[in-house]
């Protein structure tokens, strides 16, 4: 298991960015949360086993059609323990 706290900026809010990555998320099997910052970007924190968690990020680094991801950054997290994977406002 591992964990991963991720920023996606560019034209990732109104976009369905951040329903797609749960649909992504639970396809996968990962736990976490996303949502919307302040700045216009979407910031997540991931868990879940390792390939399923890089390629969450990976697809969050092209995201849904209609985004266009500008940059991705992506740090090690500690696990939390999250049990499901939600949308945060």
């Amino acid at each position: 298991m591992i964990a991963r706290h991720v920023i996606v900026s560019g034209r990732v809010q109104g976009v369905w960015f951040r329903a797609k990555t749960k649909e992504q998320a639970d396809r996968l099997k990962v736990r976490g949360w996303v949502g919307n910052r302040p700045d216009g970007g979407v910031e997540a924190m991931l868990e879940g086993d390792e390939p399923a968690v890089i390629e969450l990020i990976n697809w969050m680094g092209v995201g849904p059609t209609l985004a266009r991801v500008d940059r991705l950054e992506e740090k090690p997290a500690v696990l939390s323990g999250f049990t499901h994977f939600e949308i945060r406002r």
